[in-house]
């Protein structure tokens, strides 16, 4: 496998899109890309309901992502535990292309005997912390959110040193949603000063309906557009992306 770049889009939310297009198919196009959608959604005092989880879930599911829905409390713990599952999935997927197109049968880890297994599991975790990491976070900014932006602000900060242990480039770029001209709202470029993701998001505060599945499409077409190098693929370069229509 080629040493390349994990992408993920973050999306922090607390309910159902309520405008636009189906979140669940922006995922879908995403991880076409070979971009990983990771969702998590705020519970407080459960208002999020059985729709607001279900379309988290669903989410998650189309962009081939992880996906928690935790209380406010929860939440700092919840960002650094999804980007890290999120990470070794990806891995562990392109490892299992690999492990068929080398054994030309569908096989994956687990088939393999202890032994071989162990030695791909330290594999998989060692590029976990030396592939470079590029994260979209897009964070629901709605009116409901109101009381849970200083719990988001928090895990963000706690987000940023948890990964300054990696070895690995770690890039952040930070959207929320709504915004008064466009879906979504780009506050800061792709950066790998951890200090710029904190002073973004102090400036940030609730308003508007939920656009998810719109602002999914123009975080999407963002990364697309402005990432030149190639995500992690196998050897034939499969999963190159070309562009975005």
């Amino acid at each position: 496998m080629s040493k390349g770049t994990l992408r993920q889009i973050l999306l922090i939310t607390d309910g159902c899109s309520n405008e636009g297009r189906d979140p669940a198919l922006v995922a879908a196009m995403a991880r076409e890309y070979n971009i990983t959608v990771n969702v998590i959604g705020i519970l407080d005092h459960g208002e999020l309901g059985e729709q607001g989880i279900a379309e988290v879930e669903q989410i998650a599911q189309a962009g081939g992502g992880i996906h928690q829905v935790v209380y406010t409390r929860d939440l700092s713990k919840t960002v650094q535990m999804v980007t890290r599952q999120a990470m070794n999935q990806t891995i562990q997927q392109v490892v299992n292309k690999e492990l068929s197109h080398i054994l030309g049968r569908q096989e994956s880890v687990e088939d393999l005997p202890p032994e071989k297994r162990s030695k791909v599991v330290d594999v998989v975790e060692s590029l976990s912390e030396t592939l470079a990491l590029d994260v979209l976070i897009l964070v629901d900014t709605s009116a409901s959110m109101k009381n849970k932006i200083g719990a988001v602000k928090q895990a963000l900060r706690d987000l940023k040193l948890s990964l300054t242990s990696r070895m690995g480039e770690n890039r952040f770029s930070l959207w929320t949603y709504p915004d008064r001209r466009n879906s979504a709202c780009k506050h800061m470029d792709w950066s790998a000063d951890l200090n710029a993701l904190e002073k973004a998001f102090s400036r940030l505060s609730p308003q508007g309906t939920t656009p998810t599945g719109p602002a999914l499409e123009e975080a999407l077409r963002y990364m697309v557009e402005t990432i030149s190098s190639t995500l992690v693929e196998n050897d034939d370069h499969e999963g190159m992306y070309t562009s975005y229509a």
